[in-house]
Order: C-alpha cells, then structure tokens, then sequence
C-alpha cells in the first residue's frame, strides 16, 4: 500500500479544506513545488493533485502549477482531479508530464465517458467516487446524487479503469479517522484496487486500513492531506509500516 501525499490547488496555492468547503480552507504553503519536493524527499512515490478551483469551474485553474510540479519530479508518479470533463484536457495534462488522470464528476453524469477515456488513453485513467452516507457527490462536492458510489464502481470494472480514489466527504480534512468500512465495501464491490481518501489521522489509520488491505479488490494506496502538513502523521513512518506489512 501506498502513501500517497495530497496536494490541493487553490488560486495556485496549497491548501486544505474542511470536508471540501472552498471557504473553510487552511493556506499551507504559497508554492506548491516546494511542497512536492518536501513529500519526494520524505520518500512519497505518487503524488495526489487536486485542483479544488478546476473541480467548481468544470476545467483546469490551477493547470500551471500542476504542469511545474510534474516537470520537477518527471520520475514520480502523479495524479489530477478537479475539472477533468474532456479529451483534450486529459490529453494537456498527460502531454505535460502527468501520469494519471481522476474522472469525478463527468464519471457520475456521463459513464461512458469513463469507457471512451480509456479507451482513448489505457493505463491512465482513475475514478473519483466521494460519497457523502455512500452516496456519490459531484461539481465539487457541491451536489449530492441519487447513485450509490459500490455501484457506480461496478459499473467501471470493464472499462479498464486503473483503480478507484474513495473519498469519505463527511471525513475529509476533519481528521476525525479514515472510514475502513466505506472503503473495504469498495473494494469489496468490484475488481479494481482501491485509493483510500478522507479522514486519515495517524498510523493508527494506516493500521487499520491494512488489516483490511487485502479484502476484495484490495486497497492499494492511501491519500493523506491535513495529518502529513500538521504532523500527526509522519509520512516516512507510514510508508515504511506499509513496506514491512
């Protein structure tokens, strides 16, 4: 399992937010390359990018700073979310040095965007399912649907999607610990890996979500965001309790 450190992009800031609330945010740090740099150097192997302004936009903001951070660090894996809603997109953010892209809401509204993305860019592509009580959330968080998020990772296990991020809304950026339950039920409902998000504390959390690690699909990786930049978790340890299990 992986550690994987979040990196959210607000107005070309890094930033975090209280159960994605835009004005609820806590500035970080004013350049976000040195932020990835910080995580690289504490041994992070992918890095989580958000473009929390791009996700209420519906297309890219913040799209400089992720560009800069990938020409950085063009050995690490990363991954974008936030305003990824065509083609063209995709294809600017994998020709800029970005490994993985996270459909979110044009998943939801419009699957079989999903299944043409994959087809067009195999090995890329990542779903994002944040539900609030397990219900698929979309436009930022901003609207909660009527379509339960087990089912909509169902729906993906042809396509060739290459994992899913599971996000705890009610959890995120709370820090209130990561939901094992929501996250095994994923990984418990279809045949692809699992990216647990939302709620991360401790090692504690890491702790329990290996216990469970192997459980359906398996949950290959773990976001963290708000425990790693106020230091209830320390990055290297996580990771290395991960490389020993």
């Amino acid at each position: 399992m992986q550690i994987i450190p979040a990196i959210d992009l607000k107005d070309g800031q890094c930033v975090r937010l209280r159960k994605g609330v835009m004005e609820d945010s806590t500035v970080f740090s004013s350049d976000p390359v040195a932020v990835a740099r910080q995580w690289v150097e504490q041994g992070a192997r992918r890095l989580h990018l958000v473009d929390l302004n791009g996700a209420f936009a519906g297309k890219p903001v913040n799209g400089e700073v992720v560009t800069a951070i990938a020409k950085a660090f063009p050995e690490l894996p990363i991954q974008i979310g936030g305003g990824i809603r065509s083609a063209e997109i995709i294809r600017h953010y994998l020709e800029a040095g970005v490994s993985y892209v996270i459909i979110g809401t044009k998943a939801v509204k419009e699957p079989q965007f999903v299944t043409d993305m994959c087809r067009e860019f195999p090995g890329t592509i990542i779903v994002g399912l944040d539900a609030k009580n397990g219900f698929v959330a979309t436009d930022g968080w901003a609207e909660v649907s009527t379509v339960k998020a087990t089912e909509l990772a169902k729906r993906f296990e042809a396509d060739g999607v290459s994992s899913i991020v599971y996000t705890d809304i009610d959890r995120d950026g709370m820090m209130q610990g990561v939901n094992v339950e929501a996250t095994v039920s994923m990984a418990m409902a279809s045949s692809l890996p699992i990216i647990a998000s939302g709620g991360i504390t401790d090692l504690n959390d890491i702790k329990a979500l290996l216990g469970r690690a192997h459980e359906g699909a398996g949950i290959c990786g773990a976001i963290t965001g708000r425990a790693i930049y106020e230091g209830t978790l320390d990055l290297a340890a996580a990771q290395q309790l991960c490389d020993q299990a």
